[in-house]
């Protein structure tokens, strides 16, 4: 285990200790698992599928993730692992072909205690959808792969795990979506320099309309909140966060993640959106916005044009 490693160890353990004094005084949540068939069968849209892992537990939610995979016939590889930290599969799923590939991420475990629909059963939501539209029109000049690690509250050990295992000589650029199950903005996070990747990300938002410091941001290295990014970062990939944010807490959020021991305090009495409801027990599935779904979708298709021209060119 590198000095690397035992940094994300400890910051997972604490991320933990972190949500069980949160909830400690709350009431357990009354948010019920939709039935797994339900879900099946049911409407495919990205809240609609927000449904297949919220209020599961971690077991449950991991093995959705291979029924629904399964169910819709999509080819996938499990990739197990098991340390001292703990164990889990994480599913990859490639589509497209090139000789780039751009890495799409969103974990499908969540705080125990928590539904977890924000945080993370949105953003496995998306991926799905984009999934299926992407499978009917694959691109042909680069390779898109989602990732659905396990245990990213632990430290990020799926990804991790991933990154120790997977040739990653070709990866372009990552990106891994947390909390994007509400607001109207966009946040790229983790960007702290100048990249190709983040140009090509750039453009994308830009191609749908979207604008630098209005409609979407890009901001530096957060120091405390994370995501599975970090683990590809961490090997020299150009990798970021993305995330949905209301455009009326920006200056709040801002001042909530990149002030972290004042923001502590300020938590007792009122988080900004999404982060009032991030690692709780209300974190349910009535809080999330289906526009706010649809609209990373189309970000993220985006984002795979982008990436695919700037691979051919």
């Amino acid at each position: 285990m590198s000095l690397r490693d035992v940094g994300f160890f400890l910051r997972g353990r604490l991320n933990r200790a972190v949500s069980r004094a949160l909830n400690r005084r709350a009431p357990a949540h009354t948010e019920t698992p939709t039935p797994l068939n339900d879900v099946l069968s049911g409407p495919r849209t990205p809240i609609a599928l927000s449904r297949l892992l919220t209020a599961r537990d971690n077991a449950a939610r991991e093995a959705a993730v291979a029924s629904w995979l399964g169910a819709r016939g999509v080819p996938f590889t499990r990739h197990r692992f098991a340390t001292f930290e703990g164990r889990g599969d994480n599913y990859v799923v490639d589509l497209g072909a090139g000789d780039r590939t751009l890495i799409l991420i969103a974990h499908h475990d969540a705080v125990p205690g928590s539904p977890g629909a924000n945080d993370n059963a949105a953003s496995v939501a998306i991926l799905l959808a984009l999934l299926e539209r992407l499978a009917a029109a694959p691109p042909s000049r680069l390779r898109v792969r989602l990732l659905f690690p396990a245990c990213e509250e632990l430290g990020y050990l799926g990804a991790r795990a991933y990154v120790r295992d997977a040739s990653l000589d070709r990866v372009a650029g990552v990106l891994s979506l947390e909390l994007c199950g509400m607001g109207d903005t966009l946040a790229i996070w983790d960007a702290g320099a100048q990249t190709t990747f983040l140009s090509t990300v750039r453009g994308a938002l830009e191609n749908v309309g979207r604008r630098a410091d209005e409609t979407y941001h890009v901001v530096g290295k957060i120091p405390v909140f994370g995501s599975d990014h970090r683990a590809f970062a961490a090997a020299g990939i150009p990798a970021y966060g993305l995330t949905m944010v209301p455009a009326s807490e920006a200056d709040a959020l801002r001042a909530f993640v990149f002030s972290p021991m004042k923001s502590a305090l300020r938590a007792v009495k009122r988080r900004p959106v999404p982060f009032d409801t991030y690692h709780t027990t209300r974190d349910a599935l009535g809080t999330l916005d289906a526009a706010a779904l649809d609209a990373v979708v189309e970000a993220l298709e985006a984002m795979v044009a982008e990436a695919a021209g700037a691979a051919s060119s």
